[in-house]
């Protein structure tokens, strides 16, 4: 019975819930019971005030460990000099090939005579069949004056003019006439 008496309660608040056309509308808490609609306490100034001159602080502090190392790396690479190149090349000391070069300037100007001493200078490349090397200009002026071979014959290059090259492709080798496929119907006389 008291289910029913229950059920009977549940059903009056719903029937006052409605307004007089049926729709239901939802109660909605009293707007002045309800507190202010802000944060009522700040941020802890203080805390974060520390934590501002920490930072500061330990910024100072990591700058301060920063130049005194390299002050140590500045008076370690001074007082041990690295030993000159070519003193202690023995192969005990040496890493395995291939090395890096310990004067590159030097090493690139070495080659840089050696090319030109090639480039301006005579020499013999082969001695038994008389053939040498003579200076680039020279060389120019030489060409200059006797100029290109030239060929002297007007027929074709060889008696293969007319030969198909065979090539591959998906259904097998296929033939190709020289100069592609619309090269047939394009000769001189036609």
């Amino acid at each position: 019975m008291a289910d029913n008496d229950h059920e009977r309660e549940r059903h009056r608040e719903r029937q006052h819930d409605r307004d007089p056309q049926g729709e239901h509308h939802i109660r909605l808490p009293e707007m002045e019971r309800l507190g202010p609609g802000h944060e009522e306490s700040d941020i802890n100034a203080w805390a974060v005030g520390k934590f501002g001159i920490g930072l500061v602080f330990l910024c100072i502090v990591a700058v301060g460990l920063l130049f005194g190392l390299m002050h140590y790396f500045l008076t370690q690479s001074t007082s041990h000099p690295a030993p000159a190149p070519g003193l202690s090349d023995n192969a005990a000391n040496l890493p395995p090939s291939p090395r890096l070069q310990t004067g590159p300037v030097l090493d690139l100007k070495e080659m840089q005579a050696a090319e030109d001493q090639i480039l301006n200078g005579y020499g013999w490349i082969d001695a038994q069949h008389g053939v040498v090397r003579i200076p680039i200009n020279r060389a120019m002026d030489l060409l200059a004056q006797r100029g290109l071979p030239a060929r002297t014959t007007t027929a074709p290059q060889s008696a293969a003019s007319n030969v198909t090259v065979p090539t591959e492709s998906g259904l097998g080798p296929k033939m190709i006439p020289p100069g592609g496929p619309l090269a047939s119907g394009m000769g001189p006389g036609e």
